[in-house]
């Protein structure tokens, strides 16, 4: 039996992004994140062309104009990202660490052994909590290795927080 792919091409071995593709249970998180996005992005595009179209209306400058432009064709693609971006979000508990990914354009896998946890924050700003939502925000020694959860509903951040927090301490107590 051959192990090949789309087109009788060989199958190829899984990138470093997806290394545990059949051990490992991906969870998604809220759909409902796509409106937070969404509503921020036009709070920000909202005070943009006011400034923008001030601006423009007093100088009369071409080049504010092109701005104005500029700025609504950049929110349109980037309303046609949220929804591919939101979907990309899926994190998974092992039975030592935390595996978290993420990202369209650059993807990232982010590891948190649970040993390497200082500590765990929950955080909900008014869209969030308008849309029934927290973030989970891992904090490590290295800044650079913190990850975080958003689009979780509160009972499900609160769990994942509570078991973050237990492993982290039975795993620092080996230490």
């Amino acid at each position: 039996m051959s192990a090949d792919g789309p087109a009788g091409r060989p199958a190829s071995p899984p990138g470093p992004l997806e290394p545990w593709p059949d051990t490992v249970r991906w969870q998604p998180i809220s759909r409902d994140l796509i409106w937070v996005e969404l509503i921020r992005l036009g709070i920000g595009l909202a005070v943009a062309l006011v400034v923008l179209g001030t601006a423009w209306a007093l100088s009369g400058h071409w080049l504010l104009g092109a701005a104005v432009a500029v700025a609504l064709l950049l929110s349109a693609w980037r309303v046609a990202t949220i929804v591919r971006a939101v979907r990309a979000w899926g994190y998974a508990e092992r039975a030592d660490d935390l595996l978290v990914r993420h990202g369209l354009l650059v993807r990232r896998l982010s590891i948190v052994p649970y040993s390497r946890m200082q500590f765990v924050d929950v955080s909900a700003g008014p869209l969030e909590r308008a849309f029934d939502l927290a973030t989970v925000q891992l904090h490590t020694a290295a800044a650079a290795s913190d990850a975080r959860v958003p689009g979780l509903r509160p009972a499900e951040a609160s769990r994942l927080r509570d078991r973050l927090t237990a492993l982290g301490e039975d795993r620092a107590e080996g230490l």
